[in-house]
């Protein structure tokens, strides 16, 4: 069995994520972390998910068998867990969240002393650790050595501050009309803090969280009903968060919802006419084509990685980039974050709208994305893609009709994402059925 995804470890809560997972893989995280104990302290934050309860007790008790003290922070975005666990000195931090997903899933994120996500490779010995009965039996501490755990509810300032730094100074929010969309989750307190605090009028809406409404036809998968209320209170523009707040949607005043690469282009040049720009921007293999031909056109290189945020931030380092993100509104700016941080990138979005003086349709019209079509097909079994007989004879009939596509599995869902796209999409619908058909006929057989 596998244990963790493209983004930590993630599946049905009480079911697959059941508290002696948690327990265990806590016990496990806790060993993996011990070689590198500076404080023995780890912090421990969640989404609004009513499971976090019960996941966070097992994480806590695990923690604490094997001699570690716990902070518990309560809900706080992922962006939040990832600069608190540096800021507290603490060997590790551990964010309960399924992100985007609906609240019956959840999920565990684990990021080191620095703030960082972990990679592959420490995620593989983890998960051998959790397999290893004699490695489990033997961390386990008794008396005296029994760890501690102590909830902390007033840090909530220290990363509101740290969100503040990254806007810049010689600007206020007053002249901005607001509304914030907060998806019944992690950020339900400290986005409207933010944006008020900075002069902004602000309105909240999904922001009563009850444990079972995250993500629920609201927030940054669903913005709909954001865009109808931008246009309702003729607001300058909205920002839709998802549940733990590291991805952000935003809406024009007129409603219309932005695209997430047309966003990450208009971002990017906004760096480059600052001199902040410190290398190529980075997005993932589904980017639209349109937003490479954007950047090369105003000077700027452009690089592509694997899906998923981590593979952003990994290439940035690489590249000794700070600038990069994904379609779906993960953005990173790593001067001020460590991960995507939708706060951060709403504020940089209105210091853009303030500086150059213009309306977000404007700013975000400068990019027309190519038509796309994205299609999520459940699936029985994921199947190696390159052993599917036929598959590449699409792929490059595609190519043949100048379709790009793009085909993978969902980390954390048995999915796979059909992805078509075109400079002319007038066929790309047709083409998509005989895609689907084809999926249909190879992994559901």
């Amino acid at each position: 069995m596998e244990l963790f995804g493209t983004d930590g470890v993630r599946g049905k809560a009480g079911d697959f994520l059941d508290s002696f997972l948690a327990m265990r893989l806590a016990m496990a995280a806790g060993i993996y972390f011990k070689d590198k104990s500076l404080t023995n302290n780890i912090l421990v934050g969640k989404d609004t998910r009513r499971s976090g309860y019960m996941i966070e007790n097992a994480i806590v008790s695990g923690l604490t068998s094997i001699g570690y003290n716990v902070i518990q922070i309560g809900p706080m975005p992922t962006p939040a867990i990832a600069f608190l666990t540096e800021d507290m000195r603490c060997d590790a931090g551990i964010m309960i969240s399924a992100s985007h997903n609906p609240y019956y899933d959840n999920g565990i994120k684990f990021f080191d002393s620095f703030g960082n996500k972990l990679n592959e490779e420490a995620e593989k010995k983890i998960e051998e650790i959790y397999f290893n009965n004699d490695l489990i039996e033997n961390a386990r501490v008794t008396m005296g050595e029994i760890g501690q755990a102590k909830r902390i509810d007033d840090v909530i300032g220290r990363y509101i501050v740290s969100i503040k730094n990254s806007f810049p100074k010689n600007l206020t929010l007053k002249s901005l009309r607001v509304i914030l969309d907060v998806a019944n989750g992690a950020s339900y307190k400290v986005a409207p803090t933010v944006f008020k605090e900075l002069g902004a009028e602000v309105i909240v809406i999904n922001d009563k969280p009850n444990g079972l409404n995250i993500n629920e036809n609201c927030g940054a998968l669903h913005p709909i009903n954001l865009a109808d209320e931008v246009k309702r209170l003729r607001a300058d523009v909205g920002f839709a968060f998802d549940g733990d707040a590291d991805r952000l949607v935003v809406v024009d005043e007129r409603g219309e919802v932005a695209n997430g690469d047309s966003l990450l282009g208009v971002l990017a040049l906004f760096l480059k006419e600052q001199n902040k720009l410190k290398s190529s921007v980075v997005a993932t293999s589904m980017s639209n084509g349109a937003l490479k031909e954007f950047l090369n056109k105003n000077g700027i290189d452009f690089q592509t990685c694997n899906v998923g945020d981590k593979f952003v931030l990994e290439k940035l380092k690489e590249l000794k980039g700070n600038f990069g993100g994904e379609q779906s509104g993960h953005i990173i700016f790593s001067d001020y974050a460590k991960t995507g941080d939708g706060l951060i990138a709403a504020l940089q979005f209105s210091a853009l709208m303030l500086t150059k003086k213009k309306s977000a349709s404007a700013i975000l019209g400068q990019i027309k994305p190519y038509p796309q079509l994205l299609v999520n097909l459940k699936i029985s079994e994921k199947k190696n893609l390159e052993k599917i007989k036929g598959l590449k004879e699409l792929i490059e009939e595609l190519k043949n009709k100048n379709i790009n596509a793009l085909f993978r599995y969902s980390g954390t869902e048995n999915l796979i994402r059909l992805l078509l796209e075109a400079k002319d999409g007038k066929n790309l619908e047709k083409e998509m059925k005989n895609v689907v058909a084809f999926f249909k006929k190879a992994l559901n057989d």
